[in-house]
């Protein structure tokens, strides 16, 4: 089985300031990048640039710079390519939504031959590539911004009723029950006003494993329901809540000897151990509650 369509990659939250990572697999047509922070409330600049590695001696090209700056009246993006270590012709885009000391959204659609940019959800520019996009394997940030999250999809989650989206619940059958490291992977989005989101695993008398995000007092926990009683919760061990409204999330479970391996969003928790674990018995994966899912691969 091919593994790059199984493979996903985890969002980044508030990396430090200058910060520059690689694209796994690098971008291609159809690919987005979200990103949502803030600008400094003294901001004059900052920057996004799309980039053909991370050397800064010699410098790397740079397919794509997207460079907001802040004047005294309005805000502007100026566009440009760094090719062999020279800045190319500089493309300027008036009266950009975006202000000092404020948060925004930005999200960047490649496509065959130009990058669509949305600010806010709305469409703001076009900029046509003077280098392949198959060479940009690299994105850097720079300047007085704070950024929240950046986040590397294959599904528009700005567009509301996407073809890409199901809706909760749903489930999916084991017919051979599970095995020791098959992967279960759900990517999806989180809804406006969420209460709860719940994961299982299934048999036909029991719940070896149950996995609750719970919105309200933003706590995540793992219980069993064996011999016709729900266990005692036990709290999943994170810094800080991983999941927020109207954002992305990917959780995978991996079962191995008589456990369940979890990472959320690219961070791995603590694992759990069930009191009955039989992972042939397992006959469903059923996911509820607040989201809607772009992917569920098992």
């Amino acid at each position: 089985m091919d593994p790059l369509p199984f493979l996903l990659q985890p969002p980044v939250f508030y990396p430090i300031i200058p910060y520059a990572c690689t694209i796994f697999g690098g971008l291609r047509p159809g690919r987005m990048i979200l990103i949502q922070g803030s600008a400094g409330i003294s901001a004059t600049r900052f920057q996004i640039d799309f980039q053909c590695g991370c050397s800064t001696r010699p410098r790397s090209d740079i397919a794509f710079h997207f460079n907001p700056r802040f004047s005294s009246s309005d805000a502007h993006v100026i566009c440009n390519t760094l090719r062999k270590d020279h800045w190319l012709d500089e493309l300027k885009f008036s009266g950009a939504p975006l202000k000092k000391g404020e948060t925004f959204v930005l999200l960047f659609l490649f496509l065959p031959d130009k990058v669509k940019v949305s600010i806010g959800g709305h469409h703001f520019l076009d900029f046509t590539y003077r280098l392949p996009l198959k060479d940009v394997d690299a994105v850097g940030l720079y300047g007085d911004v704070t950024i929240k999250e950046l986040s590397f999809l294959s599904s528009n989650p700005l567009k509301s009723g996407s073809a890409d989206l199901q809706k909760t619940p749903l489930s999916k059958t084991f017919p051979m029950g599970l095995s020791e490291c098959q992967v279960i992977a759900v990517r999806g989005l989180v809804t406006a006003n969420p209460d709860e989101l719940t994961l299982q695993l299934k048999s036909s008398d029991s719940i070896p494993f149950k996995l609750t995000a719970n919105f309200q007092d933003q706590t995540l926990s793992y219980n069993s329901f064996i011999s016709q009683s729900w266990g005692q919760p036990q709290n999943v061990q994170t810094p800080f809540f991983l999941f927020y409204p109207e954002r992305f999330f990917e959780i995978l479970l991996l079962p191995e000897a008589g456990l369940f391996k979890l990472a959320i969003n690219g961070t791995p928790v603590n694992d759990y151990r069930p009191l009955v674990f039989d992972l042939k018995s397992i006959e469903e994966l059923q996911i509820t509650g607040s989201a809607g899912l772009f992917v569920v691969q098992c």
